[in-house]
């Protein structure tokens, strides 16, 4: 795997505050909100000092029953290409159906069908993007019935038909935990952290009994607790800190990354 170390997604918004953050090794960029001929400059110089810049899309709808729209995946494997990026990545979901699109990520049946669905849009999206793929899971907050297979069971039947790389969202399993009951510690048992491209981490709030995970607010203590869980189980090759929108101040997203990298690189 790549090795990435500690960085952050990068956002228009904060794009001088990522140039001159410490401790900033890589960045991921949300693929849909570029254009491969009008990159920003931002980013050609975060480029040029070195830093991994790599694209994360949200809206490929692999698990979807409907046909992938290869358009997107090709915009994903140009801006790979214009980025020189090591990996890309989209989610385990779906987001469109019957000629709709929710405008957000939905979880998928853990069935047998399911899953061949899933297997056979990764293997047409890898024939297309050029580079490693990878998929994370998802913060849900319901679950289809008539599961087949764990979460974990439907991630490594996943990685072993089709080769793709995974994303461990941390702050996901925290969501689920809060909101479905899910065991977030059997979860980093049971799936193939052989495959880990990286792990996410994001901050959310609670209202009214349920948990949020909305980018907006900061890292709970929790969420870098299941970071320190997955440190245990394996090394990381990087973590990425999400934040979307209220963006805090830069001394404020430093020390967040300073209490990440504390977690993956004890002592």
């Amino acid at each position: 795997m790549t090795e990435l170390g500690v960085g952050i997604g990068w956002r228009p918004e904060i794009d001088l505050s990522v140039a001159r953050l410490p401790g900033v090794d890589w960045v991921e960029v949300v693929a849909e909100n570029l254009h491969t001929d009008h990159l920003p400059e931002a980013l050609a110089k975060l480029r040029e000092r070195g830093l991994p810049v790599l694209p994360h899309a949200v809206s490929l709808s692999l698990g979807g029953a409907e046909p992938v729209d290869t358009r997107r995946i090709e915009h994903l494997a140009g801006l790979a290409a214009a980025l020189d990026a090591p990996l890309a990545s989209d989610h385990v979901c779906f987001v469109r159906a019957g000629g709709l699109d929710a405008g957000h990520l939905i979880p998928l049946p853990r069935t047998r069908e399911a899953l061949d669905v899933l297997v056979d849009n990764v293997k047409l999206t890898q024939s297309i993007v050029g580079v490693p793929f990878a998929l994370e899971n998802i913060a849900a907050l319901i679950e289809w019935p008539d599961a087949q297979l764990t979460e974990a069971a439907f991630l490594r039947e996943l990685t072993e038909r089709t080769g793709c790389l995974l994303i461990v969202d941390v702050a996901n399993l925290y969501a689920n935990a809060r909101n479905l009951g899910t065991d977030p510690e059997r979860f980093l048992d049971e799936i193939p952290l052989e495959r880990l491209a990286y792990v996410h981490v994001a901050g959310g709030v609670e209202r009214d009994g349920v948990y949020h995970d909305t980018h907006a607010h900061p890292v709970r203590p929790e969420v870098l607790d299941l970071l320190a869980e997955l440190r245990r189980r394996t090394d990381p090759p990087g973590v990425l800190l999400e934040h979307d929108e209220n963006y805090p101040s830069d001394t404020e997203l430093a020390a967040t990354l300073a209490s990440i990298r504390a977690v993956v690189s004890p002592g």
